[in-house]
């Protein structure tokens, strides 16, 4: 019996469509290299910067060179100590200024493999802001380049995203109104969230309505497939009914022979590990699960709503 549906933020989206899959198995495996969570959210970004990318109507090969950069703006972090890169809490201002060098590692690991030279901007360039508040380097405007501008978006979004431990996209868009609002970083921790949208704002504004329409995109593929969800558990609810019905039949039997009748109809209808037993149990979860889930549909309808409203 399944009552829990996981719904994955990313899945609408197939990369294949620019021939990665078939061009990026170098790149890929020094991806191997990095913790589990760090290449989830390096696939993450990648995923989002190639979808953000479409959204502005860049051309196909720049497409491809930005998510390709985006695979490998983390890369750098292999070389950060373990007792930094998983620290629970707060770094220490001598830690952050640790992990912000894996900019400039993943940086130079690029430039000195001919295979990833031309991707190394990604690696250098994605903490960069528009205003000069970021690093390496604390390069502004027209020094960071375009794809970089994009990755940041999307690095800073699949990391809020993962931090606030979403697993749908209700309330989705309080996440899209921090990244709006103007604000300063005054730590590792805090950096994650600053954002500000002045003259002088500090990402790409552009990138940002397109991630918009991404995460658009993504509330209504969840919805869609928790209606599909729906459609299972209801099948399910039918089934169990009619077995409800025999059971009903089955009691009202006198003969042995009758009895047996109605039963053997109740175990065809049985699936997974219901039983005779079980199966008025299993009938209500399924029940409530479908109550869950069509309020989720609701909420999530409601928060397409709110996302369409947003500006920046």
């Amino acid at each position: 019996m399944q009552t829990n549906y996981n719904f994955d933020f990313y899945s609408p989206m197939n990369l294949s469509n620019y021939g990665l899959n078939q061009s990026m198995r170098y790149q890929l495996a020094l991806l191997d290299n990095l913790d589990h969570l760090t290449r989830i959210h390096t696939e993450n970004v990648a995923n989002l910067t190639c979808r953000i990318c479409e959204y502005l109507g860049c051309k196909k090969h720049f497409i491809f060179y930005a998510t390709m950069c985006a695979y490998l703006h983390d890369i750098g972090k292999v070389f950060i100590p373990h007792n930094i890169l998983f620290k629970d809490g707060r770094l220490t201002g001598e830690e952050y200024e640790i992990m912000k060098k894996h900019t400039i590692f993943g940086y130079n690991l690029c430039m000195n493999d001919e295979k990833l030279k031309m991707f190394a901007e990604g690696a250098l360039y994605h903490h960069e802001c528009l205003d000069g508040s970021g690093y390496p380097n604390g390069v502004s405007g027209s020094e960071i380049p375009y794809a970089s501008q994009i990755i940041h978006v999307a690095d800073v979004y699949d990391a809020l995203v993962t931090k606030r431990h979403y697993t749908t996209h209700v309330n989705i868009s309080a996440t899209l109104q921090d990244l709006i609002k103007e604000s300063i970083p005054t730590s590792h921790l805090v950096a994650l969230d600053a954002l500000s949208f002045s003259n002088n704002g500090k990402i790409n504004k552009k990138a940002l309505r397109a991630l918009f329409k991404v995460v658009i995109d993504d509330t209504l593929y969840e919805i869609a497939s928790t209606k599909e969800y729906v459609s299972h558990l209801k099948d399910a609810v039918s089934r169990l009914t009619q077995v409800a019905e025999f059971d009903i039949q089955r009691n009202k039997q006198t003969s042995q022979k009758a009895r047996e009748y109605y039963e053997n109809g109740m175990k065809v209808l049985l699936t997974g590990n219901e039983n005779m037993n079980n199966y008025k149990d299993a009938l209500k979860d399924y029940k409530k699960a479908i109550e869950t889930k069509n309020q989720l549909i609701d909420d999530l309808y409601n928060e397409v709503k709110i996302l369409k409203k947003l500006k920046c």
